[in-house]
């Protein structure tokens, strides 16, 4: 049996995103493959589904603030939180990565695993401790660098030092696409012998979770649908990364030769209020509605009253809610520079900048049903071909690899 020591900032139902999710399912099919885990996560929460693992709190913080306090939080309000941690830690996400660092450390004395496997920049840090202190091979694994955050942008200069010294720390690498292992090898100057490319697959809980449309959600969109009208959406946070001006550009084109086109924006993020500006300016306020963030049952109701599921991100590692639109019929237009893009060719793709594709492909879809219905059914037989169970026996793979190379 292996036991593996997992260094993770999420996982679900304490998840602001899809990191989280991948990590629950890689972790839980490893488990089925007969694998020992212990995932450490830097707040203290219940966990009430997770019984395959062990899930250690490396500090006593509330789920909201695995990012750090905050500047702006009053110490009466962080005591009421957090009653038992010292508030000097909670200035910034530096201090929890520490608090975090210290803690696998001390793990350590006692538990002795056969790995690490890091996922990203916030656990790279324990890792690497792991590593020189303990002598354990350490895996890192990219769900996303710094410059796809950024935009493809220089982002923020010591999370790249971060990156960077992780990235040649580590025994062996994933990446989650092609696309991310060629900004590993472009950006890092990683060695392409040392990084190893395992695709996420779809969610176990979207096959065995008893999800039935509910026929009274999003009443309005639901009787537009009934009088002709195309809803494409798109979910994500609303950052610089996601390429949402761009789709709202284009979905201003597409509305001017096809007005009965609705938009729906699933998500929040630090773009928001711009992007309800742009909508505003471009005269287009009333074909677009943003529902805020949403999990769950709520945004399965968005996947499955959807027709067409845009994935506009400038840069997207893989991508996994496209396989989540795609399990609920959505015809999916990618980025080219989406991993997930990859492995569903049966999609409409296009560069994150040309908006004019985007529109054509948008009202390609929505005036033709065949086309639609070609899509739809290609799409699901190809995100089927993956699995978590494929990922976990890859995964082992590799860990073997870096034990051997360790020796």
């Amino acid at each position: 049996m292996m036991k593996i020591l997992m260094l993770g900032w999420e996982l679900p139902p304490h998840n602001s995103g899809g990191l989280g999710v991948a990590c629950l399912n890689m972790a839980r099919a490893l488990a089925n493959e007969g694998a020992e885990i212990d995932f450490v996560v830097p707040y203290e929460a219940e966990h009430p589904e997770i019984n395959f693992m062990h899930v250690l709190s490396a500090t006593h913080l509330d789920p909201i603030y695995r990012y750090g306090g905050g500047a702006y939080e009053s110490l009466k309000l962080l005591e009421k939180i957090i009653p038992t941690i010292d508030k000097e830690k909670l200035v910034s996400i530096r201090d929890v990565q520490k608090s975090y660092c210290e803690f696998v450390e001390k793990y350590l004395m006692d538990y002795k695993p056969d790995l690490v496997h890091a996922h990203d920049w916030l656990t790279y840090e324990a890792g690497i401790l792991a590593k020189k202190e303990f002598g354990l091979p350490l895996i890192a694994h990219v769900h996303a660098t710094e410059f796809d955050r950024a935009g493809m942008h220089s982002g923020n200069p010591l999370i790249h030092e971060i990156e960077f010294e992780g990235l040649m720390m580590a025994d062996r690498i994933i990446a989650v696409s092609e696309a991310t292992k060629r900004i590993i090898h472009e950006k890092y100057h990683i060695p392409l012998s040392k990084i190893d490319v395992v695709y996420n697959s779809l969610d176990e809980d979207y096959y065995s979770a008893d999800y039935v449309y509910d026929e009274n959600a999003y009443g309005f969109v639901r009787n537009l649908k009934k009088s002709g009208w195309t809803i494409v959406s798109t979910v994500g946070r609303f950052t610089v990364q996601k390429g949402l001006h761009n789709l709202m550009r284009a979905a201003a084109m597409a509305v001017s030769k096809n007005p009965k086109l609705m938009f729906v924006f699933a998500g929040d993020g630090e773009e928001r209020n711009e992007l309800i500006n742009l909508a505003a300016n471009l005269g287009i306020s009333k074909n677009v509605i943003f529902t805020g963030f949403i999990r769950g049952k709520k945004l399965r109701d968005i996947y499955s009253i959807s027709d067409i599921f845009v994935m506009s991100s400038i840069s997207e590692p893989f991508g996994l809610t496209a396989l989540e639109a795609a399990h609920h019929g959505d015809v999916l237009i990618l980025t080219k520079q989406s991993g997930v893009s990859e492995v569903i060719w049966s999609a409409l793709k296009y560069d994150f900048w040309d908006e004019k594709k985007l529109a054509d492909e948008i009202l390609a879809v929505a005036e033709s049903r065949p086309l639609r219905e070609t899509l739809r059914e290609n799409a699901k037989n190809e995100y089927t071909r993956i699995s978590w169970e494929k990922v976990a026996k890859k995964c082992l793979k590799i860990y073997n690899k870096a034990k051997h190379k360790r020796i």
